[in-house]
């Protein structure tokens, strides 16, 4: 009983990525660095964790380090222990997780460009109780097909015509907890994608458990996501910041 009331004590947040879809803003400046109104985002992710009792951060950096470990420090001003994995050549989003030392009890994983109400908590309470080598963050995200949608029969005639529908899929949050016992999944110096690592535990009979949630959620790795994350964090500013 007392391990499922448990709150997570480490996370690691990935934040090595080039942000290629924020070009030309993310050129000189790293994505987890973009400002919603006045805070990078890193900074409410981080916020978040902290308020989730969160209390070790690992930053997971590569491209413009520099950058993030100079705002950031050692967390002391956000009353976090945050320590950096720095990573020579670029190793996907699950292999950089070998390069962590101590991650020797059930930890956060997540994106480092996430703005949602999600309460991490919870998430890992449920982790707990399930017992599964992984747990995923899933969204059911309405998607608009702006075109005409035909559906044929055997015998090719047009049985149904949809104009302009909007289709629903439970999509990955970027957010993950895991057991320790993960990174026997993850080869040392070898590139490694979470879905492509999701994918072998599906197949090997240990498939994720999902985590749904239905409260405000967006990455901002695109510019229109990111715009409209600008209006979403104005509005509801104590929502995101627990305040």
């Amino acid at each position: 009983m007392t391990a499922i009331q448990a709150v997570p004590k480490r996370a690691v947040i990935l934040a090595g990525g080039r942000g290629s879809r924020l070009y030309p803003y993310t050129t000189v400046f790293p994505k987890p660095l973009m400002p919603i109104q006045e805070k990078p985002i890193l900074e409410i992710v981080l916020r978040q964790l902290k308020h989730s009792g969160i209390e070790h951060v690992t930053l997971a950096v590569g491209y413009l380090a520099e950058l993030i470990q100079a705002f950031f420090g050692k967390g002391e001003k956000l009353g976090l222990e945050i320590d950096y994995s720095h990573e020579d050549e670029p190793l996907g989003t699950a292999g950089p997780l070998q390069l962590i030392q101590n991650l020797n009890e059930d930890f956060l994983v997540m994106n480092g460009d996430i703005l949602c109400t999600l309460d991490y908590a919870d998430m890992f309470r449920k982790h707990l109780a399930h017992g599964r080598l992984a747990t995923i963050g899933t969204y059911q995200k309405p998607v608009p097909i702006n075109l005409g949608v035909l559906e044929l029969n055997e015998n090719g005639l047009i049985s149904d015509y949809i104009e302009k529908p909007t289709l629903s899929y439970h999509v990955s949050m970027g957010i993950y907890c895991f057991k320790p016992e993960i990174l026997n999944w993850i080869p040392k110096g070898q590139r490694l994608d979470l879905p492509d690592l999701m994918k072998q535990l599906i197949a090997s009979q240990q498939a994720p458990q999902a985590y749904t949630f239905d409260g405000m959620w967006l990455d901002i790795g695109r510019e229109q996501d990111y715009a409209e994350a600008q209006d979403l964090f104005k509005t509801h500013q104590s929502l995101f910041l627990g305040e």
